[in-house]
């Protein structure tokens, strides 16, 4: 599909678009960090799908960056 997006660019638009959105929700509640590092595991399924190992690999640990936060801010109340 020439100029167009198929269905792994897609994938990985909502997936990014997804990070964007949770991330700039944070602040609001622990559970839009939960949504961040799931976002993040798309993203980077997203990566190594397209054949972008680095990107794949920086978004892997994204998620474990993000699930890390989740938990500390779940356990603090906030």
């Amino acid at each position: 599909m020439a100029g167009g997006m198929n269905s792994l660019t897609l994938f990985g638009f909502v997936a990014v678009t997804m990070m964007l959105v949770s991330y700039a929700l944070e602040k609001r509640s622990h559970w839009f960090i939960l949504a961040f590092s799931g976002s993040c595991v798309l993203a980077s399924a997203y990566g190594f799908l397209q054949g972008a190992w680095p990107f794949g690999l920086v978004e892997a640990v994204w998620f474990g960056v993000a699930l890390r936060r989740w938990r500390l801010e779940r356990r603090a109340g906030r």
